[in-house]
């Protein structure tokens, strides 16, 4: 069995997955409560599930990008239950799970995080044989700033506020995602680690480092 962590932002997620069913998915909003959400939530999952940590084999984190405090607090997390129990760790980019939840389209697609300060953490995907695929190192930039950087079509999803929602809806070439395909899906980061797990291509839990938001300048 595996369990997803994502903290990455004030969005948190929890999964439970036994390789065949998701047993188990929550998503909440942490409002900076993340210490004391997290474990409590990982208790009540397993009771759900019917499970206990006995029956883990897998950990799995979103690695970033994300906040600092946020990022520490799942990688501590992650990295302690490996560590108690020998088991292998993976860490997906945070962004990685919110694309791979996307459907097909043709457009290029953006996904984004809040970065705090009015920023956005940004990175350009596209469609390929093996679904979506990041083409650009990830880029922050402000709301105000992200409409420059559109030079055709664009699909963009992700933690896009009302005032930031509303500002899009303005730009011709801007195609916002629904609120509901723009929400990071802990269910999608466990399927993601379980074939990476598969593949032997597992982390040492001493040296899976967090990437964090670029610095404000």
């Amino acid at each position: 069995m595996l369990l997803a962590i994502d903290t990455a932002t004030k969005m948190l997620g929890l999964a439970l997955f036994d390789g065949s069913e998701i047993l188990i998915e929550s998503v909440w909003y942490g409002k900076g409560h993340h210490t004391i959400d997290l474990a409590p939530e990982v208790a009540l999952s397993f009771r759900r599930a019917g499970a206990s940590q006995a029956d883990l084999t897998v950990v799995a984190v979103a690695q970033g990008p994300g906040s600092y405090t946020g990022l520490r607090i799942g990688m501590a997390l992650a990295k302690g239950l490996s560590l108690a129990h020998n088991l292998p760790i993976v860490g997906i980019p945070t962004l990685d799970i919110l694309a791979n939840a996307q459907p097909h389209r043709e457009e290029p697609m953006l996904a984004t995080l809040q970065a705090g300060r009015k920023r956005v953490a940004a990175v350009w995907y596209k469609w390929t044989r093996n679904g979506w695929t990041a083409r650009k190192g990830m880029k922050t930039l402000t709301w105000e700033e992200l409409p420059g950087e559109l030079k055709q079509n664009t699909y963009i999803c992700g933690e896009i506020d009302a005032e930031a929602r509303e500002a899009l809806k303005r730009e011709a070439l801007a195609i916002l995602a629904p609120a509901s395909m723009c929400v990071r899906r802990p269910s999608v980061l466990a399927e993601l680690a379980w074939q990476v797990a598969r593949k032997g291509k597992t982390e040492d839990p001493s040296k899976l480092a967090p990437i964090y938001l670029d610095p404000i300048s």
